[in-house]
């Protein structure tokens, strides 16, 4: 069973859309998909708007949350609800149709040959991004140069939100133990997936800046992301025991 983990939060406008275009490429390309629906109490209705939807697209749900805690806590819910549903691959995504649902099967290939983990990565060859400003992409892929420098860690692309988890990853993990609610948590989860010894790959992704709404990053999450890189260098972060699946 494959199930997206889809936060929302004042995502109204754009939900409808991101569903469909979910549903579109699941039925044209033939792949069995849930979408599972993180709302964390959005005041513009989205949560309301969602379970209408639930009723009328096939394979969704919704899940509930009382309050707003940040992206880390929103994910983790819909992770553990993933895997109580049976879950074998689960995916993070944006509800603001800046990551194309064209690319999930191809997330799925890399995973059925045999990685663990596959980051949707706009700084490989292949990726990329669109419509932002010359100051935000600087920052984006400043960012993650200062991650990858500080973590030790190959990959290119440390702070995307397209991912998709085989299972054993998400179980290993002790989602308790991390505290980032911004974009610093997917720094964090690779690496902790990195450190366990799980296959991590890259799938090149093109992103594309919402065109409805507001986003969510906030200077604040940047700098806890920039903080919370120095606490994992210096933390003793768990590895899994030799032997182990």
């Amino acid at each position: 069973m494959n199930v997206i983990v889809l936060p929302t939060y004042n995502e109204r406008e754009n939900l409808r859309h991101a569903l469909g275009r979910i549903r579109e490429v699941a039925d044209g390309h033939k792949v069995q998909v849930h979408t599972l629906v993180v709302d964390d109490d959005s005041p513009d209705g989205t949560g309301e708007l969602a379970d209408e939807l639930a009723r009328e697209v096939p394979d969704v749900s919704v899940l509930h949350r009382t309050g707003k805690e940040g992206l880390g806590k929103a994910y983790f819910a819909g992770f553990r609800r993933a895997l109580e549903m049976g879950a074998e691959r689960i995916f993070e995504m944006d509800a603001d149709l800046s990551h194309d649902a064209s690319y999930l099967p191809h997330f799925l290939r890399l995973i059925d040959q045999g990685a663990d983990l596959v980051l949707g990565s706009r700084y490989v060859r292949g990726g990329g991004v669109e419509n932002w400003s010359l100051s935000r992409k600087a920052i984006s892929r400043g960012g993650c140069l200062y991650a990858q420098a500080i973590l030790g860690l190959p990959y290119r692309d440390l702070t995307g939100g397209y991912k998709c988890f085989r299972r054993t990853v998400l179980e290993a993990i002790d989602f308790d133990s991390i505290d980032a609610k911004g974009f610093g948590f997917q720094i964090e989860m690779t690496y902790r997936a990195h450190k366990m010894g799980f296959r991590i790959v890259e799938l090149p992704i093109v992103f594309v800046d919402r065109k409805v709404g507001e986003s969510k990053m906030s200077s604040d999450i940047f700098f806890e992301a920039m903080v919370n890189v120095w606490k994992l260098r210096l933390s003793q972060v768990p590895t899994r025991p030799s032997g182990s699946a």
